[in-house]
């Protein structure tokens, strides 16, 4: 596929030679455009040295006049002779750019002749992206069916600690082949149900228990079972994700709360995903007001919360049923041992507590155990991708 590598001013535009890189070796074309900004950070003769092309850097590129009215329209040419833009890294400015149709460089003017699939990896400080006018920008470009990349959280170039680093390369590979194939439709028939995130049991009006789930696998899955065409109920515990678009989202605390939600909502649901990490146990009583700290020790009785998983298996009926199991070991023991006791069609398992996999990570590595004995590794791979492939045994499990 011909694919055209957008890079704009962000300190992030160095790593962009090495995504042109493994874009190619997955055997792409790759034309670079760079705008006046990406220039201060790394040269086009880096660009033109990995992909053998000229790299575009301004709309008017000669002082000839011949060669003036070519590269006027040489915008055009460009997007009509390419299969997916992805721009990367994409600045809050270029963002502002696109969603409001500014065309004020190449780059912006070639966006807005372009017709195929975008992929855009944002990367600026953390206060940047947060702030309400990018985050609309974004809003704006998810609705025209834009591909978001969204950024990793660590140490940014200016210091801070908050979430604005370009994503890994990895992971903007693997949203662009998304992105390259054709939708896949196998779902149209499905309405599935997904609880994602973690519990909140309280202790007192302060605290709660909880644990380390972001969501963020839920959410994956609610979203490429979207774009596969099923319809979505998404029953979520606390997170700090945005909900995927079409999702009928039911926010939740407790396990109770996710309980009861779960089986009000049962109707016409037809696949159960049970992804979210529920609290097996909450205090068996919630202080009124806060307890105060003392130098005592400070004991806690914990009753056991009600099993989602496991009344769904006794009840589920013609639906199909995954759970996930989260583990520290022996994780196709753990699997087979659940998908036995709660009746489950597979059972997701994967390994936490690993570094850059699992809770709080982009990533995930799971092994799938199926009702026929059979285990299936799914290596690591960003969560959008591991989901997708959950959604494919699904698929084969209702055909």
């Amino acid at each position: 596929m011909r694919i055209v590598l957008g890079v704009t001013g962000g300190i992030a535009a160095y790593k962009a030679a090495e995504l042109a890189r493994l874009l190619i070796r997955n055997g792409h074309e790759v034309q670079a455009v760079l705008t006046r900004s990406a220039e201060e950070f790394i040269r086009p003769l880096t660009f033109a040295s990995l992909t053998g092309r000229k790299v575009i850097t301004d709309i008017f590129s000669s002082a000839s006049p011949e060669a003036t009215l070519s590269s006027s329209v040489e915008h055009i040419g460009i997007a009509q002779e390419h299969d997916l833009l992805l721009v990367a890294p994409a600045t809050a400015n270029t963002l502002a750019k696109f969603a409001h149709g500014l065309a004020d460089d190449f780059l912006s003017t070639m966006y807005l002749a372009f017709t195929g699939p975008v992929v855009l990896a944002p990367a600026m400080n953390d206060k940047m992206w947060a702030h309400p006018a990018t985050q609309a920008n974004l809003e704006l470009l998810k609705a025209r069916g834009h591909h978001i990349v969204d950024p990793g959280t660590g140490f940014l170039a200016c210091g801070t600690l908050g979430q604005g680093r370009l994503a890994e390369n990895e992971a903007i590979l693997a949203a662009v082949e998304a992105a390259l194939q054709p939708p896949l439709r196998d779902l149209t028939t499905e309405h599935i149900l997904i609880t994602a995130g973690p519990t909140q049991e309280p202790l007192d009006p302060v605290r709660y228990l909880t644990n380390r789930s972001s969501g963020k696998m839920g959410y994956a899955l609610a979203q490429a079972a979207l774009d596969r065409g099923a319809r979505v109920t998404l029953v979520s515990g606390p997170v700090a994700l945005k909900p995927p678009v079409g999702a009928a989202v039911i926010p939740v605390h407790t396990a109770q709360q996710m309980f009861d939600a779960v089986f009000a909502n049962l109707a016409d649901v037809t696949t159960v995903i049970k992804c979210a990490a529920v609290a097996d146990y909450r205090p068996a009583a919630a202080a009124p007001e806060k307890v105060k700290k003392a130098t005592a020790s400070l004991n806690l009785e914990l009753t056991p919360t009600s099993d989602i998983l496991a009344e769904l298996g006794r009840t589920k009926g013609n639906r199909l049923l995954i759970g996930f199991a989260a583990e520290t070991s022996n994780l196709r023991d753990y699997a087979t041992r659940k998908l036995e006791a709660k009746n489950c069609d597979m059972i997701v398992a994967n390994l936490v507590g690993g570094p850059d996999s699992g809770f709080e990570s982009d990533n995930n590595e799971v092994v799938l155990a199926l009702k026929s004995g059979e285990f299936i590794d799914v290596p690591k791979a960003p969560k959008p991708e591991i989901a997708n492939r959950i959604l494919d045994h699904l698929a084969r499990l209702r055909a």
